[in-house]
């Protein structure tokens, strides 16, 4: 209490009126797998420090913060592909756990000396890289000049300086230097990147004439060697490097050949359980998301990737990651798994995958089919991708133009050119009710995800807004009575938190979240004296009853339509 000395008026502030409750985001997204790099470099204390990411999650707002992260697309990977999705389909706030960087495909290009002095590298990261092909053609090295003919032999009776002066051979020419890049016209290459077809046939992708080395000296008398491209068009899928940058500028020009640019699958090996599971300690991989409260959305892209040399994705380790994701979501009890299905599978062999292999059976999961195809800006080629990162950008989309309590249906899926699997309405009558959400084609409608369920066999949990619904109060409701925990437990704090939890399920309620005529209908909150009694509150215990009567959706509109006869009564 304030101590009052000396007379006057005084005010007070206090605090009587009801605690008001904002509810948490629901649409911040984690994604894990593969990228290009996982490192960001940033001044710190005027010194340039590189952060290694790998294995940790990592928050972005928007694609440029990715790239500077992460790197960009990469032919291969689906993580980035997902990212990229996500924000185009509405998405605002997501996380990025890379598990595995893929290595950039480069070779050694030979100089005009035989030395690989030169690096050709792919500027896109990924497993196509293998099929890039770098040609040289550079002009021939000058010949040297024929010898002088030999002198008729000096006739009898010359003295001997009139030999020597006639006879003499002419001296030998030096032998061809190699041609300076620097020299005007000299050293000049042209460049050709070809890719190789799937009919195994080479297509020129892009070329590059009258490439040059130049050396450029800085003010403090240092020199370095650089490439000159007319108009200043560098390549557009490779950079050329120096290998050696001590050479001298004459023995750096290439010569002509063709390189093709390989990454060995030994290079990047298939990423195992351990890697998406992660260590709790070291707060790496799926276990490292437990420290992130406001991550509501999950999904591994990249457990669908096929690495080089592989036929196909190892299903058995995409069924464990996938329960140990579902596991990972059902303990902390705020996040929802998007689940992809394994490449080209029909409608019965997903039906097959749902029902008699993974057999999954949660409210926290919930599974799209089939994949979607994208264009891949760093390809400029279509590719088929699973459809989680498309579909995690709907629900923060949904979330924040309509609110939790839409199911994410009914959308379009923005990027999306085709699907994979054109699935039928008699397929999805099988789908459907065993919890595979289907992305169908409707004329005039686009492409449209047409399913909001769970992978819960219980009807109560059958609707994914119902189990995000929850999740929200839930979560909203621990992290905002915080202030009632060491507070006395008597019915001054029960009045109290009845009424700031009354007061946002009200607000609920009106946003059109709850189902009821009246309040009444749709929401109670009890907390009392019968559900604290003396034994509870001597251990330190309160508990407050709630009752909240979620709206679902309408998933089937049916019209019963009979006969009807005017004058029949």
């Amino acid at each position: 209490m304030p101590e009052y000395l000396s007379p006057g008026v005084y005010v007070e502030e206090v605090n009587r009126g009801a605690r008001p409750i904002e509810a948490v985001s629901t649409s911040t997204a984690c994604f894990i797998g593969f990228t290009e790099k996982a490192e960001y470099t940033r001044e710190i204390d005027g010194e340039m420090v590189t952060e290694n990411l790998l294995g940790k999650p990592v928050f972005v707002t928007n694609w440029t913060q990715y790239r500077e992260r992460f790197g960009d697309l990469a032919p291969g990977a689906y993580l980035p592909q997902a990212v990229y999705g996500f924000f185009l389909n509405g998405g605002q706030r997501c996380y990025v756990l890379s598990v595995k960087t893929i290595p950039r495909a480069q070779n050694t290009l030979l100089s005009a000396d035989g030395k690989p002095r030169l690096m050709a590298r792919a500027k896109q990261a990924g497993f196509d890289g293998a099929s890039l092909r770098v040609r040289i053609e550079a002009p021939e090295p000058p010949k040297a000049a024929a010898p002088a003919p030999a002198a008729k032999k000096a006739k009898e009776g010359d003295d001997a300086a009139a030999a020597d002066e006639k006879g003499a051979a002419a001296p030998p020419a030096p032998a061809a230097a190699v041609p300076d890049a620097g020299g005007d016209g000299m050293g000049i290459f042209t460049l050709f990147v070809d890719r190789q077809t799937k009919s195994g046939e080479w297509k020129t992708l892009e070329s590059r004439r009258d490439v040059r080395l130049t050396e450029v000296q800085s003010e403090d008398g240092k020199s370095s060697i650089h490439f000159a491209y007319p108009n200043n068009k560098a390549p557009n899928f490779i950079d050329l490097s120096i290998t050696d940058a001590g050479a001298p500028l004459t023995r750096l020009t290439p010569r002509s050949q063709e390189q093709s640019l390989v990454i060995q699958p030994a290079l990047m090996e298939p990423a195992n359980y351990s890697e998406y599971q992660g260590d709790a300690l070291q707060k790496t991989g799926i276990e490292g998301l437990a420290q992130h409260d406001d991550i509501s959305i999950v999904c591994i892209p990249d457990l669908m990737t096929k690495m080089p040399g592989q036929k196909s994705v190892d299903r058995t380790m995409v069924k464990a990651v996938q329960t140990a994701l579902i596991a990972h979501c059902e303990g902390l009890g705020d996040r929802v798994a998007i689940l992809d299905t394994p490449p080209d599978m029909n409608a019965a062999e997903v039906k097959d995958w749902r029902m008699n292999i993974t057999g999954f059976d949660s409210s926290y999961a919930a599974m799209y089919y089939p994949w979607i195809e994208v264009m891949d800006a760093a390809t400029n080629q279509p590719i088929f991708m699973p459809p989680s990162g498309h579909m995690a950008g709907i629900w923060a989309r949904s979330d924040s133009e309509r609110g939790v309590h839409k199911a994410p249906a009914n959308e379009v899926v923005r990027g999306c050119t085709r699907l994979a699997y054109n699935v039928t309405k008699g397929e999805q009558d099988t789908l459907n009710p065993i919890g595979v959400n289907c992305i169908r084609f409707f004329p005039g409608m686009g492409y449209r995800v047409w399913g909001a369920r769970t992978l819960a066999s219980d009807a109560s949990w059958r609707y994914i807004n119902v189990r995000r619904l929850f999740n929200m109060v839930e979560q909203t409701l621990r992290t905002s009575t915080m202030w009632a925990v060491f507070e006395p437990n008597d019915q001054r704090l029960w009045a109290r938190l009845r009424r700031d939890v009354g007061n946002f399920l009200m607000g609920l309620y009106s946003q059109g979240m709850l189902f009821g005529a009246a309040p009444a209908q749709a929401y109670y909150v009890k907390c009392d004296e019968e559900l604290n009694p003396a034994y509870v509150r001597d251990l330190g215990q309160l508990f407050i009853e709630i009752g909240i009567s979620p709206v679902k959706p309408a998933e089937f509109i049916i019209f019963r339509i009979g006969q009807w006869s005017g004058d029949a009564e």
